[in-house]
């Protein structure tokens, strides 16, 4: 049983940082793609960004070069740098795991590549 636990999420002010973790337990994330999605009041769920297999990275727009996406796989854990934040990052965030391999794929962007789901953090900026 897959379970991914996101921590990090609290208030901060505009211009300032956090950094969500998310541990998955039940399976190793090894070189499967993950991702960061994240879901504001009344919006749908949109990808922040990704990593693929062979760690290349791909970010929304709205979030480039302000957050970076990392793992380490000997600790099973996604990590989320957020930085210069703006009132418009406010959401819940969500880490996702793939169903394995893949790199180089636009569609790695889409929630419906992810099989696995955290339960969500709470990030509100002000």
């Amino acid at each position: 049983h897959v379970q991914l636990v996101e921590s990090g999420g609290g208030s901060v002010q505009a211009g300032g940082s956090l950094r969500l973790s998310c541990v998955v337990s039940g399976s190793a994330i090894g070189s499967s793609y993950m991702g960061w999605f994240r879901q504001a009041p009344g919006l749908e769920r949109v990808a922040v960004g990704v990593i693929d297999s062979i760690e290349i990275t791909t970010y929304a727009d709205s979030v480039k070069g302000r957050f970076t996406i990392s793992r380490d796989n000997a600790r099973n854990t996604l990590y989320l740098q957020m930085n210069s934040l703006k009132v418009e990052d406010t959401a819940t965030y969500y880490c996702a795991a793939g169903r394995g391999w893949a790199s180089g794929r636009s569609q790695l962007l889409s929630p419906l590549e992810y099989v696995h789901w955290g339960q969500g953090t709470q990030v509100t900026v002000s």
